[in-house]
């Protein structure tokens, strides 16, 4: 009898930890929706969604109220008009959740996150090397 204590004890403690972890990991996760699912749902609400896709070239335009583009998933693209000043790094062609309401036409966005990449470039557009860096600085 002992011995299925000794593993049952251990068991359960380890099945309380692992769904205390995804409880907490699940509300820590940002979930968006493609084009593609938000046309396909057809509702004309306004309960809040997070839409994420790629940011079509050459739809961009920025005006007094805000900034529009298109955002696509590669099969369906959705207008985005995003209320405010963008991003810092926000730029044609790069992956982007946005944040609103849909009105069955386009997408208005008050919440605006950019994936960027880990390269960090200088101005002139040449890429920043940490290591060459350090051994210039290293060098007599």
């Amino acid at each position: 009898m002992t011995r299925y204590w000794r593993f049952l004890v251990p068991a359960a403690l380890l099945v309380v930890v692992l769904v205390v972890l995804l409880i907490n990991l699940s509300s820590s996760l940002v979930y968006f929706i493609t084009p593609t699912e938000l046309i396909a749902e057809d509702d004309d609400d306004t309960a809040r969604r997070r839409l994420g896709g790629q940011v079509v070239a050459g739809t961009v335009v920025e005006d007094t109220e805000g900034i529009r583009f298109d955002v696509t998933d590669g099969r369906e693209t959705v207008a985005v008009f995003h209320s405010g000043a963008p991003q810092q790094l926000f730029q044609e062609g790069i992956g982007v959740v946005v944040e609103g309401t849909w009105n069955g036409s386009e997408f208005h966005s008050d919440v605006m996150l950019v994936k960027h990449d880990e390269q960090y470039r200088t101005e002139d557009g040449t890429e920043y090397d940490h290591e060459d860096q350090a051994e210039d600085s290293a060098a007599p």
